[in-house]
């Protein structure tokens, strides 16, 4: 028993010395794809080993089949083989591993290579929520979606930092499956561009053809630009539309962003008037996908960095709609007319007999975004009421309305028929200002007036009392020529301020009346007086004066 102890530990000690030449003069091989391991569908690929000096033979096994997949010789200088797939096909995805013979001994085998087919099956959509421009520093959302139902989603990202993610689909709302990918925090000066795939749990080497690349753009803090759109707000299917991003920054880009959009179209800046930098963006004829909303953002050369995006442009789209759901057009009504002054209140009626979600009313010319209600159903009909309260000048001009559904609220019906708005008149504190005026000037042409009866009575009962002197003075003048001349004066101010108040006597009336009697005769004794009558003519029949000195009175009314 002795002796064989020895002889077993030599034996031992051999077969683990002969392993370890084995593995020093066989090193492991190296497997890998050109020109890469994903491969589209019909593409050729070849899968190349490479191991030592001196091997004799390459052999590749693929997973799940027991035989060598396929055996070559060594090309030149004799360290590695090549395996070619001419049409690759949905056999030849999966996992293979290659080895080599050098003398007597086969290597080990190598690392596993995954070799991928692409393109049996449509490509999914991805999508940046909520937007593929970011903030420098923020997170987004990338969502990829199919409808053919795909129960797996793998994300990559390309670039010098490649990488890629797989989540399990679920099911959205609208019928397709998705998967919601995280990405973030986001930096300037670094690429990101990725491409998603679908496929199924049970076929994991057999993807999807690639979705179309999506590339996210960081912003800064530096100016927002303005996004404008020349039609304004609404317009009608199968219009040409061109938005125009522009600022006075001085970017030499500029790129548009749709909310849920995948594309992100950039151009270059040029020189527009009043020295901003300025980019056309032309839709084309309006459809029914141009309904949305927009920004737009600048860059300065090639930086990867972007401006702060610009207030939001949403744009409507209004038409009649294959699907006949907004195919009537709405009526439109003012209560309670069309025509209003300033200050005063108006409700425009737009109402419509088929089923309505909203209602928006547009008025011609303004930039701001049309006014939206939502419908309320009355007596089998829908209608949404507009007040206008108080109106204005700015409230004037033509107004239209549309309908509109909650499944697509950028979609508009055919407008309705365009109503006039007539704002006219002046504003209630101007007429009152103005009453208030004439008031006043009224009021201090009777307090003139008043004055100038009261010096009047003042002047002629002084000048009646003079005449009133010693018996023995004689026939003499009853008023002086400078007493003569106030009166006339006075009168004159009296005639003048019943002018401008509106006072003054009708002409045919005075011809008639009683009054401009009196106030003659009074002018005829006044006259007789400064003439030198001894005795006053008989007053008419019927209206004997008490005193002489109401002659003045009488004149003076």
């Amino acid at each position: 028993m002795a002796p064989t102890l020895p002889a077993l530990l030599c034996l031992g000690l051999s077969v683990g010395l002969r392993t370890q030449v084995q593995a020093e003069t066989t090193p492991k091989p190296t497997i890998w794809a050109e020109p890469g391991s994903v491969v589209p569908w019909g593409s050729p690929v070849s899968i190349w080993c490479q191991g030592t000096l001196g091997a004799q033979e390459f052999r590749l096994d693929k997973e799940g089949i027991s035989v060598p997949w396929d055996g070559q010789k060594p090309l030149e200088p004799g360290d590695k083989a090549k395996f070619s797939i001419s049409l690759m096909t949905g056999q030849h995805a999966g996992h293979y591993r290659c080895y080599y013979l050098r003398g007597y001994h086969w290597s080990e085998r190598s690392d596993p290579l995954e070799l991928v087919v692409t393109g049996p099956s449509g490509k999914p959509s991805l999508s940046a929520l909520p937007s593929p421009l970011v903030t420098s520093g923020g997170n987004v959302t990338l969502q990829c979606g199919s409808r053919q139902g795909f129960n797996r989603f793998l994300l990559t990202k390309e670039g010098e930092d490649e990488s890629s993610r797989t989540l399990d689909g679920q099911r959205s709302p609208d019928g397709q499956t998705q998967a919601l990918f995280p990405v973030g925090p986001v930096s300037p000066g670094h690429g990101w561009t990725f491409r998603c795939y679908g496929f199924y749990r049970d076929t994991p080497q057999v993807w999807s053809a690639p979705s179309d690349p999506l590339e996210l753009l960081v912003s800064g803090l530096s100016g927002k630009p303005s996004l404008l759109s020349p039609r304004g707000p609404v317009v009608t299917s199968g219009q040409n539309l061109t938005l125009q991003c522009r600022s006075d920054a001085g970017y030499a880009r500029f790129a548009l962003s749709k909310e849920g959009g995948r594309d992100l179209p950039q151009r270059p800046a040029r020189r527009a008037q009043g020295g901003l930098s300025q980019a056309d963006f032309p839709l084309g004829p309006v459809g029914t996908v141009h309904g949305g909303r927009y920004r737009c953002y600048g860059g300065h050369g090639l930086s990867s960095e972007w401006s702060a995006p610009s207030d939001p442009l949403e744009l409507l789209v209004a038409g009649e709609w294959p699907a006949g759901l907004l195919r009537d057009r709405p009526s439109l009504s003012a209560r309670p007319g069309p025509s209003v002054a300033p200050g005063e209140n108006v409700t425009l009626l737009c109402q419509s007999g088929n089923r309505t979600d909203t209602f928006l009313l547009s008025q011609e010319g303004a930039a701001h975004r049309p006014l939206r209600l939502r419908a309320q159903a009355q007596g089998g009909r829908f209608r949404a009421e507009f007040s206008l309260s108080p109106v204005s000048s700015a409230h004037g001009g033509t107004y239209r309305c549309y309908r509109a559904l909650s499944t697509d609220p950028h979609l508009l019906s055919r407008p309705s028929e365009p109503l006039a708005l007539l704002v006219s008149g002046l504003t209630w504190y101007l007429s009152v200002l103005i009453g208030v005026s004439v008031t006043f000037v009224l009021l201090l042409l009777v307090l003139l007036l008043l004055f100038l009866r009261h010096r009047g009575r003042d002047s002629h009962r002084k000048s009646g009392a003079t005449d009133r002197g010693p018996e023995d003075r004689g026939p003499q003048s009853s008023s002086s020529p400078a007493a003569d001349t106030q009166d006339q004066a006075i009168y004159a101010a009296v005639s003048d301020a019943q002018s401008e108040v509106g006072l003054q006597l009708d002409r045919r009336q005075a011809a008639t009346s009683e009054a401009p009697q009196d106030v003659t005769y009074a002018q005829l004794n006044h006259s007789t007086v400064r003439r030198g009558t001894a005795a006053p003519p008989s007053p008419p029949v019927g209206e004997p004066p008490a005193d002489p000195s109401e002659y003045a009175a009488l004149a003076f009314r």
